[in-house]
């Protein structure tokens, strides 16, 4: 059952309904590649997960408003509203979304001049498919809580940094 690394090594094929319940995760790939979003789709598709995909950043924000997710990955460089645009956006709104940034070129003034930002990690392209589901197994781990689409935003610098996340 552990074949990308999203459910723990050794739980059990009849896990109980508690279990089952906690890794429901509902993720949102935005990326304007075809084939990048359906190999996201793919790597990070389990058994209680679910994982949309949309081409542009308007397109990620109308998801982003329309449903709860618990986590967001978004490719910087984007037609019609870049990743930190959209990032930015989330943050306006009090959505309390961690995010994975994707980027050719990451845009690292922006990221170190606005900590509101606050990116639950980065991944410069090109990575291996299995450092992204590491990624994602890592920033939810340390996020493993019910979800609601609107919260107060916490003092961001109480936060951690992308650093102190241990990958498992």
């Amino acid at each position: 059952m552990n074949v990308n690394g999203l459910v723990p090594e050794g739980e059990a094929e009849g896990a109980s309904v508690q279990a089952q319940a906690k890794l429901c995760q509902r993720i949102l790939v935005v990326d304007e590649d075809s084939d990048i979003r359906l190999l996201y789709a793919n790597a990070l598709a389990q058994p209680g997960c679910r994982v949309d995909a949309v081409a542009d950043g308007a397109a990620g924000w109308e998801a982003l408003r329309a449903n709860n997710y618990n986590l967001l990955i978004t490719e910087h460089c984007l037609p019609t509203l870049t990743g930190v645009e959209l990032v930015r956006r989330l943050r306006a709104a009090r959505m309390d979304v961690p995010v994975v940034m994707t980027a050719v070129r990451l845009p690292a003034q922006e990221l170190v001049r606005d900590p509101v930002l606050r990116l639950a990690a980065v991944l410069p392209k090109p990575f291996y498919i299995s450092q992204l589901v590491e990624t994602v197994k890592a920033v939810l781990c340390a996020t493993d809580r019910p979800r609601e689409s609107v919260q107060p935003l916490p003092d961001w610098r109480n936060w951690p940094s992308i650093a102190t996340l241990r990958l498992r």
